[in-house]
């Protein structure tokens, strides 16, 4: 009995989770757009997987240096408007779903504007620093923030003014019974 029943618990588990697996695989990084720059003795390649750049969306980056990123190591200085300051200045690391390459994992940039990537890489052939100037992000995709905020609270308030109504009508305190005393 024991042997039919983990049996059926394997079926069943294989049927559930079987088809499952395709969908728990990381989406691969499309790039769409690639710009260069040159770092000293190093030449990189920088990759944006949605273009033109719009301020408020998520986006991978990548830079990939000539020769790969084995034995080098380098930091990010990213100047823009309102770049928050712990975000100014960071070590390049690996992209979390491409391991050959140092990136940004789904990274937004906050304001329109014109943007500077700095980098500084360090390796065998020594120090280099390179820089991808006047990097134009435009408008933030769709209305305005505010406008979008304001209509996602319309169903919010008009739970909250039935709620209210509904309270009022049925007067709960009228069928309060009083305490014997």
């Amino acid at each position: 009995m024991t042997a039919r029943l983990l049996a059926a618990v394997a079926v069943v588990a294989a049927l559930v989770l079987g088809p499952a697996t395709p969908a728990l695989a990381y989406q691969p990084v499309n790039i769409v757009h690639t710009e260069h720059v040159e770092a000293g003795p190093y030449a990189l390649t920088i990759g944006f997987s949605v273009w033109p750049l719009r301020a408020q969306r998520s986006l991978d980056w990548v830079f990939i240096p000539d020769g790969g990123i084995a034995g080098k190591s380098g930091t990010l200085s990213l100047a823009g408007p309102d770049v928050p300051a712990d975000e100014a200045h960071q070590p390049l690391v690996r992209h979390p779903r491409r391991l050959d390459v140092w990136g940004l994992d789904v990274k937004s940039l906050d304001s329109p504007g014109a943007y500077t990537f700095t980098f500084d890489v360090d390796g065998p052939q020594g120090h280099g620093t390179g820089a991808l100037r006047g990097l134009a992000v435009l408008d933030q995709p769709g209305p305005p923030s505010a406008l979008s905020w304001a209509v996602c609270a319309i169903p919010l308030a008009a739970l909250i003014a039935f709620l209210v109504i509904a309270w009022r009508r049925d007067r709960p305190s009228r069928r309060l019974l009083p305490l014997p005393g």
